[in-house]
């Protein structure tokens, strides 16, 4: 590591401070998924938000005392828990850091599919069927419509009792509504469907995602205290209201005591009605805290810096703990009054569900007019910009610190004249161009959601276990801060819980498979892993990497942890594979 840039390293130009605002991304996840998980949990979705956030600033604590061991590593949590189990399995490393990256890096897709919706409403809106414009069109075309025009058959076929008259009337204000609508909001090149994947979709919504991500990967080829302090600003400018659509709610008396007691799961995913605590309502809610969770850990990505840090051995702990306070606050008070005003249904509308509409809501929330409205449409679409610039920041040193310990292929472990791992973000760009492709519609949104999140909770999985195996082989090394090791136990039991959200909440999203598309995914690593080490470095690890460990080259050192690590994957993948057989949707 160094002080100046082009040296080909990374630049220490950061303090926790600035760590701490390149992770102020991280409170926007929350309207990532916000509709999804009300619609899923019914009234138990800000009680799933806040036991989520609880679960993971407690897990927190074991990764930021990890963090601080490896005070000359880059790309965050998964690098510095991947070393304990590298004693035990080849492949256990590397799979826990290609599982938090590919858990991470579909945010820039999805927050640029997300955003593209907002700039599609706001140039280039549907116009409503009683718009002046549409009006227009139907009464200068309403006499090309008769009874025996097929699309009036078509719609008296599918809505029995209507008169003709009525008939004739919606066909020719659905048909105002599409002539009306300008034709870059349709306009779709070529649909491409991969079998085992979906459908990818070349369309207007793709389009401006890949632009959006292009201005954002311009932004963080600068350095990292170039992106901090953009950080800063847009953080500064969107947090600072969103937080007032927390707080007014609840001062002002808007929030409806009905909309958030009385917490039953619902009858079935999207039904709003309060159903009961049977193995379908546990389901639902196993699988609110499943989705809850790539949101609400993301935090921990406060320490994918470390490398670029002035002083390491003070702020990576202070990086990771004061984010996670950040994100208490948020997590806690977005939910709550979102929910608490809006009600089952206002939160089940469509807008809200795919994300595109939830800037309007917020307007709504503190009563604003149509300007403030609309300076809330901006907002969100600047909270998405922060989210996606911590996700590629800390995805693409997820990459590069991979390669630069032997787990990943070689060309990733460069950086620019600016210390930026720039390879490792063309990659990440890359992949996500696919993944925008497929989240270019709501099912697809969601598809990749679900599955990303597979590989965030074996991440954690075999993170938070990685706490206490390096406690027993790794006691030599130097503990800036030390977790409390009833927390550290503690943890270790979240593990297990977070093994048994998977199993159960995977399911939930619409896609049965998608446990299986998931760890089918998560099973790449190994043709990636087996040509980096087997053929680009003959079998062996970087001389760093035994270093980090404060071990010779080429010695593992001793197991003193013996069977334990091995019983424990065991019993994650028998908790795993128990919870997703017992555990079923409602019928």
């Amino acid at each position: 590591m160094t002080t100046e840039t082009g040296s080909g390293q990374m630049v220490r130009a950061l303090s926790w401070k600035g760590a701490f605002w390149v992770a102020a991304g991280v409170p926007p996840l929350v309207l990532f998924s916000i509709g999804g998980i009300a619609g899923t949990t019914g009234k138990l979705a800000f009680a799933v938000w806040m036991i989520s956030m609880v679960m993971g600033f407690l897990q927190s604590f074991t990764y930021a005392e990890m963090a601080g061991m490896f005070g000359n590593k880059s790309g965050g949590t998964s690098v510095y828990g991947a070393t304990a189990w590298l004693r035990y399995s080849k492949l256990i490393a590397p799979l826990s850091v290609w599982c938090n990256w590919f858990a991470w890096s579909p945010v820039l897709s999805l927050g640029c599919a997300i955003a593209a919706g907002y700039i599609l409403n706001a140039l280039f809106p549907i116009p409503l069927a009683e718009s002046q414009q549409v009006v227009d069109w139907v009464a200068a075309n309403i006499a090309n419509y008769t009874a025996e025009t097929q699309s009036v058959i078509d719609y008296m076929a599918a809505n029995a009792g209507v008169t003709a008259a009525d008939a004739i009337n919606a066909v020719a204000a659905a048909d105002g509504v599409a002539a009306m609508t300008p034709w870059f909001r349709v306009f779709e090149a070529f649909a491409l469907t991969v079998p085992g994947l979906g459908t990818l979709h070349f369309n207007s919504t793709f389009l401006i995602g890949v632009a959006l991500m292009l201005v954002i990967m311009t932004i963080q080829h600068r350095g990292i205290a170039s992106t901090a302090n953009a950080q800063k600003w847009l953080a500064i400018i969107v947090l600072v209201p969103l937080l007032l659509v927390g707080l007014v709610p609840i001062f002002t008396g808007a929030i409806d005591s009905m909309n958030v007691t009385n917490l039953l799961p619902p009858t079935a995913a999207y039904s709003g009605v309060d159903g009961e605590w049977n193995i379908g309502g546990w389901t639902l809610f196993l699988g609110g805290l499943y989705i809850a969770a790539w949101s609400t850990y993301g935090f921990e990505t406060a320490v994918c810096y470390t490398a670029e840090l002035k002083d390491p051995k003070r702020d990576t702990f202070r990086a990771i703990f004061y984010s996670g306070l950040l994100c208490a606050v948020f997590f806690f008070l977005i939910p709550f009054s979102f929910q608490g005003v809006l009600g089952q249904e206002g939160m089940l509308a469509a807008g809200i569900v795919d994300g595109t509409g939830v800037g309007e809501a917020l307007g709504n929330m503190i009563g604003g007019g149509p300007v403030i409205t609309q300076i809330f449409v901006i907002l969100m679409i600047m909270a998405l910009f922060m989210a996606i610039m911590t996700a590629l920041a800390g995805s693409s040193r997820t990459l590069y610190q991979g390669s630069k310990d032997g787990w990943l292929p070689k060309y990733l472990s460069t950086v620019n004249e600016k210390g930026v791992p720039s390879k490792a973000m063309w990659t990440d760009f890359a992949f996500n161009v696919v993944l925008l492709a497929l989240a270019s519609d709501v099912g697809g949104y969601f598809y990749v959601l679900a599955i990303s999140n597979v590989g965030y909770i074996l991440f954690n999985f075999l993170n938070l276990n990685a706490g206490w195996i390096h406690r027993i082989d790794s006691a030599h090394i130097e503990r800036p801060w030390k977790a409390p090791t009833a927390l550290i136990g503690f943890n270790t039991l979240l593990a297990f819980v977070n093994a048994l959200i998977l199993g159960a909440g995977a399911k939930v999203w619409g896609y049965e498979n998608a446990l299986w598309s998931g760890l089918i995914f998560a099973s790449f690593i190994i043709p990636v892993f087996w040509y980096r080490h087997y053929l680009q470095d003959g079998g062996k690890f970087p001389k760093a990497t035994y270093e980090d460990l404060g071990l010779a080259e080429g010695d593992m050192g001793v197991r003193k942890a013996g069977m334990l690590p091995y019983l424990a994957l065991v019993a994650g993948a028998a908790v795993v594979l128990w919870a997703n057989w017992f555990f079923v949707l409602p019928a």
